[in-house]
């Protein structure tokens, strides 16, 4: 058998990804909106669900040979790990807490790599489109937020995170119940 007609018969990882994105992105986002405080939870999941199942579905669309995937998947991955040690470390003694215009930087910075990969999903579909358009306005919030002190624009960012969130798990449960049904059962919009 000739090794250039192996076909590749590996699932499709993007679901995870979308799901551990999605599904950590809403929750801490009803904390953003004021519903809850900060809590185990939110930082469970940032790491375990946000972050290391977004890691291994980039690994899974590195051996896919998807960059767009791979790149998305495991940096965002990392955003939420990283999240974790910003919120975590200080309480454990390990560095101090990073201050308000610091964490402007830092979501302002993952606002730009954002707009990028946006560009990106321009030759995709219109469901990952609007993914990472509402996740370029969020991280843009929580930068303005940060930057000014305003409890509004937190709230705000908030109630923009669910949708986003939210805008995820749909087009992750898309792809995985369109596969199973052989059918468009879920639109994803054109491209």
């Amino acid at each position: 058998m000739d090794i250039l007609s192996l076909k590749d018969t590996t699932a499709n990882p993007a679901p995870l990804g979308l799901l551990g994105f999605g599904l950590t992105t809403v929750l801490l986002n009803i904390h953003n909106a004021g519903y809850y405080e900060l809590n185990t939870m939110i930082l469970a999941m940032g790491i375990f669900y946000g972050g290391l199942a977004q890691i291994i579905a980039g690994i899974m669309e590195w051996k896919k040979g998807n960059t767009f995937g791979t790149t998305a998947f495991t940096s965002y991955g990392l955003f939420w790990l990283s999240l974790v040690g910003l919120i975590f470390l200080p309480t454990m003694g390990l560095g101090t807490a990073t201050s308000k215009p610091a964490m402007a930087a830092y979501f302002f910075m993952w606002g730009l790599f954002t707009f990028v990969m946006f560009i990106g999903t321009l030759k995709v579909n219109r469901a990952l489109q609007f993914v990472f358009l509402t996740l370029t306005i969020l991280f843009m919030l929580l930068a303005a937020r940060d930057y000014l002190g305003s409890a509004a624009i937190g709230s705000l960012a908030g109630y923009e995170g669910i949708i986003c969130g939210f805008s995820a798990v749909y087009t992750g449960l898309a792809q995985v119940i369109n596969e199973v049904y052989k059918k468009v059962v879920m639109p994803l919009g054109p491209v």
